[in-house]
């Protein structure tokens, strides 16, 4: 299967209780439009999958990631324009400087209550709710997933964890 790899990252606060969310608000055509969401994007050639996590917090937040907490993998078949296939690497960001972005190109960015992400009381891709408990476990262990798309939808969720 070939994929666009991506990465994609939640920046908790100092208190652990919110996350910083970019809120796609900026192009009417974005098919995330409207929708909450971590930050992150396509993995360029010749990087590596942290170093792509860290220049994606760093364009579109403004900030320096300390550390990285791996959180794991989903395969996200059919999930991309015209059916294409998304490998995405997820990441817990606990340590960083500087102070976030208000905006960036693609829209704002917000601090969420983690309880009103996991409460589904935010707009955002209803098949996140399946990998965000992961994501946001207390005690998280890292996890392999995959979740087919058709039409714009998860077909299924499944995944192991190591």
């Amino acid at each position: 299967m070939q994929a666009t790899l991506a990465t994609l990252g939640y920046v908790f606060s100092a208190d652990q209780k919110d996350i910083l969310m970019i809120r796609r608000d900026a192009r009417p055509d974005d098919i995330h439009f409207g929708y909450y969401n971590g930050l992150g994007g396509k993995v360029e050639p010749g990087e590596d999958v942290a170093t792509c996590m860290r220049r994606e917090i760093r364009e579109e937040a403004g900030l320096e990631c300390s550390a990285l907490d791996f959180a794991g993998t989903i395969s996200w078949p059919g999930f991309g324009k015209d059916g294409g296939n998304w490998f995405g690497f997820l990441f817990r960001i606990a340590a960083f400087s500087g102070t976030p972005l208000t905006s960036n190109d693609e829209g704002s960015l917000h601090w969420m209550p983690i309880a009103d992400v996991l409460a589904g009381n935010i707009p955002m891709w209803e098949s996140d709710r399946h990998f965000l408990p992961l994501v946001f476990a207390d005690s998280p262990a890292v996890f392999h997933g995959v979740m087919p798309f058709a039409n714009g939808k998860a077909l299924s969720w499944s995944y192991t964890t190591l």
